[in-house]
């Protein structure tokens, strides 16, 4: 069965917005505490979502711009890794998403049955 060009293109695309809302909830949820950005790539990896750098890292820039995350850079092993944690905001932020993914995963598990 050959799929439909459209209906490959659509989900893509609509895929990719479900996506980007939630990748913001899930990078605040790993860094409650202190991760450079390759450890927070293989943390969120570990646990069933996959990110490539060329998505992770503007991310981590746009949030930290936003106030929601806050940043230090630190040499280790002779190498500058710079260090994120979620800021007072991104911790009350994280709060306020993680209850209102709860209930559209309540109201959607609804709608699905």
């Amino acid at each position: 069965m050959v799929e439909n060009p459209q209906r490959v293109s659509l989900r893509e695309n609509l895929g990719l917005e479900f996506r980007r809302g939630a990748l913001v909830l899930a990078v605040l949820s790993q860094l409650r505490q202190e991760q450079y950005g390759y450890s927070l790539k293989k943390a969120l990896a570990e646990r069933g979502l996959e990110i490539d750098e060329g998505t992770l890292y503007p991310l981590l820039r746009r949030l930290e711009a936003q106030g929601l995350l806050r940043s230090r850079w630190s040499l280790e092993d002779g190498r500058p890794r710079r260090y994120y944690r979620t800021s007072a905001l991104g911790e009350a932020l994280h709060g306020d998403l993680a209850a209102d993914w709860q209930s559209l995963a309540r109201a959607m598990d609804r709608l699905l049955r």
